[in-house]
């Protein structure tokens, strides 16, 4: 009995130094370094994109099917709320060379041959007043916007193409958004415009925490331009969307354009976060 005593006791011991060891090693052991600290940021932006094509994709089915059936009206009321959705993740859409042009060129972009998509639509519904003869080019598009929608899934989002992808959207927005020539038939340049800056602010928000670290001073400058153009934006709000181009005077598109530039400025430096 005593012998079994002792080595329970031993046991008992052993069991003890064990734990304390395993609770040493515990609370040495060094953390696992975070080898990619912008993976969630990246991940967010993919749900976001692939969220807005998505809506791209189930709204177009509806716009093209309004334009295989007559119903001018119809399409002509989905023209530019749907596009909005390509415009807000263009930094991912425009990845795919190919596609792009088919569904986005403008009259002049491509070889008249070529030229299809959505603005080749918009001229027949606007400028013609017509939906007929337009069948095919809606057949087309849809197809087109399906492939997008499915290889938008392989595409490898990186910080790289958010800070760029940012800066192209207030870039298009100024060369050719506040000129009036992308939806030069509608007149509905402002919803594209807006798409734009929401898309933009998107990644600015995705990567603000970052920026905060590295520059909390630029992190407030950029929030302020947004919140100047913004404002500018919303005065030009027109129930559900926004009032045509042609209703802005010489000294509204003045402003819009500065604004955006004084925006730009700023949101170019936003590469810093990838400098730490």
């Amino acid at each position: 009995m005593r012998h079994t005593k002792t080595l329970a006791i031993g046991l008992l011991s052993m069991t003890a130094l064990l734990a304390a060891c395993n609770e040493q090693t515990a609370t040495t052991k060094p953390a696992t370094p975070n080898l990619d600290p912008f993976k969630q940021v990246v991940a967010d932006y993919r749900t976001y994109a692939i969220a807005e094509l998505e809506q791209f994709t189930k709204q177009t089915e509806a716009f093209t099917t309004a334009v295989k059936e007559g119903d001018l009206a119809e399409a002509k009321a989905l023209y530019a709320p749907t596009r909005m959705h390509y415009e807000r993740a263009e930094p991912i859409a425009e990845v795919f060379g190919d596609l792009d042009p088919k569904i986005d060129a403008r009259e002049g972009d491509v070889k008249e041959s070529e030229w299809g998509g959505y603005h080749r639509i918009e001229q027949g519904l606007f400028e013609k007043g017509t939906t007929e003869g337009y069948e095919g080019y809606a057949d087309q598009l849809m197809q087109d916007v399906h492939l997008l929608r499915a290889k938008v899934e392989t595409v490898e989002v990186t910080p790289e193409l958010l800070v760029t992808g940012a800066t192209d959207l207030l870039n298009e927005v100024s060369t050719s958004k506040v000129t009036g020539e992308e939806d030069r038939y509608s007149h509905t340049d402002l919803y594209d415009f807006a798409a734009n800056v929401q898309g933009a602010e998107k990644i600015y928000q995705l990567l603000n925490p970052a920026l905060q670290k590295q520059d909390a001073a630029l992190s407030k400058e950029i929030a302020a331009r947004f919140a100047d153009v913004n404002g500018l934006l919303e005065a030009k709000k027109k129930e559900d969307g926004y009032v045509l181009y042609t209703a802005l005077s010489k000294a509204d598109v003045k402003q819009l354009s500065q604004a955006i530039n004084e925006l730009a400025e700023p949101l170019s430096k936003m590469g810093i976060v990838l400098e730490g």
